[in-house]
């Protein structure tokens, strides 16, 4: 059974769901203040325990024109602003060793991004930071391959890791999501469903699938997914989430647009009332 810890009041791994949310980068201080009181309005209603997330540097991005963020030294003067006023943990991406030391100062959760999770020295730079740890199942990976990536973690001396699934390459420009991968990452780290980027089409604007620059989505099933990963069993959720999905200046098109949250929440903490009743063999 995955091990269980703490990021400030949330307790991961321990059966009750969480929920990392925010927009895709960071598009302004004003924005991300914004969402993140928005985010935490609805969170705070329904008693569900809530991480802000957003990115200071997307340096995956498709195009060389797509927007980035506002860099390392902005950005996270930006993530302490939300941390410090909003008072809720923060998550954030890191893309590169020379980032973590500062990028540590300010997220309580550091991330590796899908297309990293293999980077030897980039999982062990961010375990070492002591701060807690999620790694994005890459897209490519295999969920018991994932295993690797969490003992790196573990290897560095840091137990305070979880994995995050965001579905698998399934031919060009499209994803799917095997639920039985939940059940198997479950068997050595505590495991998030990213529930936004798994509705993503990679690369694949419109859906057309023609090498466009950015990526399209298919954002009616987030909730059909999230359900599913609930009644899977799994420890949190992971939802891209903003006000206004197509002015957003990353992954808007998988995005969740933040009036229609509560309602999603409200239908897993039913799925999970439901899981919860259940006699466990």
């Amino acid at each position: 059974m995955a091990r269980s810890f703490k990021i400030g009041d949330i307790t991961v791994g321990s059966g009750d769901l969480f929920l990392i949310a925010g927009p895709c980068v960071i598009e302004s201080e004003e924005h991300a203040i914004r969402m993140a009181e928005i985010i935490k309005g609805v969170t705070r209603s329904l008693n569900f325990p809530f991480i802000f997330k957003a990115s200071y540097d997307k340096a995956n991005r498709t195009s060389i024109r797509s927007y980035r963020g506002p860099g390392l030294a902005e950005g996270l003067r930006v993530l302490k602003r939300v941390r410090d006023e909003v008072h809720v943990p923060v998550l954030t991406d890191v893309h590169q060793v020379a980032d973590v030391a500062k990028v540590s100062e300010v997220a309580e959760v550091l991330q590796i991004p899908a297309f990293l999770c293999r980077q030897t020295d980039l999982i062990t730079a961010v375990a070492l930071s002591e701060r807690v740890v999620n790694i994005k199942k890459g897209q490519f990976v295999s969920p018991w391959d994932m295993r690797h990536a969490v003992e790196k973690c573990n290897a560095a001396g840091n137990n305070k890791v979880f994995v995050t699934e965001r579905g698998s390459s399934f031919g060009y420009n499209n994803l799917v999501v095997d639920m039985r991968s939940l059940a198997i990452m479950r068997k050595f780290a505590p495991v998030v469903f990213d529930a936004t980027h798994s509705v993503q089409l990679p690369s694949a604007a419109e859906g057309d699938g023609r090498g466009a620059a950015v990526s399209g989505g298919q954002p009616e099933f987030i909730p059909l997914l999230a359900r599913a990963a609930v009644a899977a069993g799994v420890d949190g959720v992971f939802l891209e989430v903003h006000d206004n999905p197509k002015q957003a200046k990353s992954d808007g098109a998988n995005a969740l647009e933040s009036t229609k949250l509560r309602g999603v929440l409200k239908e897993l903490l039913a799925v999970q009332k439901v899981l919860a009743s259940i006699p466990q063999p």
